[in-house]
């Protein structure tokens, strides 16, 4: 028989509505799966005390004959840097140790008038900075497919619960790449929405003017789904609009030398890459060579904008809970602090420069197919909590221009996933989710599940 806990979402919702599953069956499974593998993967921080008593309210609306959206009666998980009513709210830090929520972040609001069940919330690096750092109280997420290895970016606890099957969905925030780099390295599904489309209120800022609210699931639909779920206002096309739909005729630019020309890019992402291009053509997807800006001064001036930005966001704290902080942390906002106006006023000037350069690139094609990021996941073994390491990624630039974008799973080596990344127009995610969907449905990559 299948645990109620491996239905992907339409399957459950449509489950849920026949009375063939009950919400309250579906969380006993979820929270029996979660105590299970949450052990050996420390993605989950907090079990919701409720979350029994939201499945039942989930169940007296089907019993009513109320619907009140795709996700009731779903559970999701969320950072721990978005506020749920009644559950901690720490960043992940020392510093808020004890803090609970007093209500919900607009985007969660949306989720529980939808009666989605707020299962819980998962790790994330400390205020979304750098990690992971051994040394914090909680310890960091790990790699379902490998636990010696990291989960990549601060939406850790995300990543990890997904693909280890804890749930099939989950909310997480990306400054730099924090959706998509552990969506690639987990091997699951990151969609990084445009600037604004999801409310960033009641999320601790890393950097308002690069903080993105969206999806971590376990397939594109899901995401999509998740998406239209949170989304802000009534201007935006449901990101599930064209899911099914044929991409014959999709222009796709293939941006190549972005990552194949970088030495730290792996031969096994650049061959997978190259037959993810093969792939998208064979389904009628026009596929051209594409050259894409430097990426370097992308990343330059997004890191002054995100640094600038965070030191203004911890002035207080830094001031009366500099001790609370981890070293990493530390050094991260240590880098604000040698930034002056001009560093920052030349980078918001170059900011506007460079999304004009991205989107000219983008002339002729409805999406740009790229890498996510140009490895697969590092062990901890490189992480001593005493320094920040980066990984090498493609993310950050769509971070500055506020362009949507897709990571979805793309192969293996070694055993560990790597991940493809799609990119539209602003407002285009239901091209990103139509050409992701039809490429995860073509390729088994997404049904491949890490051996726990």
């Amino acid at each position: 028989m299948t645990d109620p806990t491996d239905f992907s979402l339409p399957q459950a919702a449509a489950m849920l509505r026949s009375g063939a599953l009950t919400s309250r069956a579906l969380i006993e499974a979820t929270l029996a799966r979660i105590a299970a593998r949450n052990p050996r993967l420390d993605a989950f921080t907090h079990i919701a005390a409720d979350a029994l008593a939201q499945a039942d309210r989930a169940d007296v609306l089907f019993a009513a004959g109320e619907d009140p959206g795709p996700l009731c009666g779903i559970p999701v998980a969320v950072k721990d840097l978005l506020d749920v009513a009644d559950q901690p709210a720490t960043s992940g830090s020392r510093v808020l140790a004890g803090r609970i929520a007093a209500t919900d972040a607009p985007a969660i609001a949306h989720l529980r008038a939808q009666g989605a069940v707020l299962i819980g919330k998962v790790a994330t690096y400390e205020f979304a900075m750098v990690g992971p750092d051994l040394t914090l109280p909680d310890p960091p997420a790990r790699n379902p497919w490998n636990t010696a290895h990291i989960t990549g970016g601060s939406s850790s606890g995300s990543a990890a619960a997904v693909a280890g099957g804890l749930v099939r969905l989950a909310i997480g925030t990306d400054t730099g790449g924090s959706i998509r780099s552990p969506a690639a390295y987990c091997g699951c599904v990151g969609l990084k929405p445009t600037y604004d489309r999801v409310s960033r209120a009641g999320a601790f800022p890393l950097s308002p003017g690069l903080d993105h609210t969206g999806p971590l699931a376990a397939s594109v639909e899901e995401a999509a789904l998740a998406l239209d779920a949170v989304t802000e206002g009534g201007q935006w096309r449901p990101a599930s609009a064209r899911i099914g739909q044929s991409i014959a005729g999709l222009k796709i630019g293939f941006a190549r030398d972005w990552f194949a020309d970088d030495p730290q890019a792996s031969p096994t992402l650049i061959r997978a890459m190259d037959e993810a291009a093969s792939i998208l053509s064979l389904l009628g997807a026009q596929i051209t060579l594409v050259t894409l800006p430097d990426y370097a001064p992308y990343e330059a001036t997004a890191s002054i904008i995100l640094h600038a930005e965070a030191l203004e966001e911890h002035r207080g704290l830094i001031r009366d809970h500099a001790a609370d902080y981890g070293r990493p942390t530390l050094q991260c906002l240590a880098f604000g602090a040698a930034l002056d106006v001009a560093d920052v006023a030349h980078a918001r000037k170059a900011q506007t420069r460079l999304t004009a350069e991205m989107l000219a690139a983008m002339d002729g094609c409805d999406l740009i197919l790229t890498a996510t990021t140009l490895t697969p996941a590092l062990p901890f073994s490189v992480f001593d909590g005493e320094r920040a390491v980066w990984t090498p990624m493609r993310t950050i630039a769509f971070n500055l221009t506020g362009q949507p974008a897709l990571s979805l799973p793309a192969g293996f080596e070694n055993g560990l996933p790597l991940g493809l990344q799609l990119v539209a127009r602003h407002g285009d995610e239901d091209l990103l989710c139509m050409a992701g969907h039809a490429f995860e449905r073509a390729t088994d990559h997404s049904a491949q599940r890490p051996p726990l």
